[in-house]
């Protein structure tokens, strides 16, 4: 029976641990590869922006299912949430969920942008920003989208050469005034 020892179970759930991780994060990346490289693309849009995110959520709630009861700490004040991430198991699942709702956020930003006329080449830095920043890049993807927005809704003025003024005067002015 000595002969068929087995290795200590900490390290075997770290090692899981890693690998999850990992797993994880190539999922992600490959849905942000997806939404980025072929973003009008449907079959694209529902794998990298519907169902690898619903992928990254089962994992999500399973760890939360399996680790989350009777951890210490909560959400009430920053220390009790720096102790409820000591535990690895839900640090790996806060990681899984900032991956799954920044690409969820990132198809969005793109569904978005192609519904106000926003080329994909202005949105890609947003994409990138919101990948590894977060909210950081949905209020860039926001600033852009705010000022493509205002620029379609401002009315064209009297001194622009091509408003309903320059061009009725154009057309009643003869050649030789």
């Amino acid at each position: 029976m000595g002969l068929l020892k087995t290795q200590d179970p900490v390290t075997i759930a770290a090692m899981d641990l890693e690998q999850i991780f990992s797993a994880a994060t190539f999922i992600a990346v490959f849905g942000w590869l997806v939404i980025i490289l072929m973003p009008r693309n449907p079959n694209a849009k529902l794998v990298g922006g519907i169902l690898v995110p619903l992928v990254l959520s089962v994992g999500y709630l399973l760890l939360i299912v399996q680790y989350f009861r009777g951890a210490e700490g909560g959400f009430g004040s920053l220390a009790e949430v720096a102790m409820l991430f000591q535990k690895q198991e839900l640090l790996l699942a806060g990681w899984i969920h900032y991956l799954a709702f920044d690409l969820f956020i990132g198809a969005w930003e793109i569904r978005d942008s192609q519904r106000h006329g926003i080329p994909h080449l202005v949105v890609i830095p947003c994409l990138l920003m919101t990948f590894m920043l977060g909210p950081i890049g949905l209020l860039f993807y926001f600033a852009i989208r705010t000022a493509k927005t205002m620029s379609m809704r401002r009315p064209l003025s009297a001194t622009t050469p091509y408003s309903r003024s320059a061009m009725s005067s154009s057309t009643t002015a003869s050649p030789d005034s």
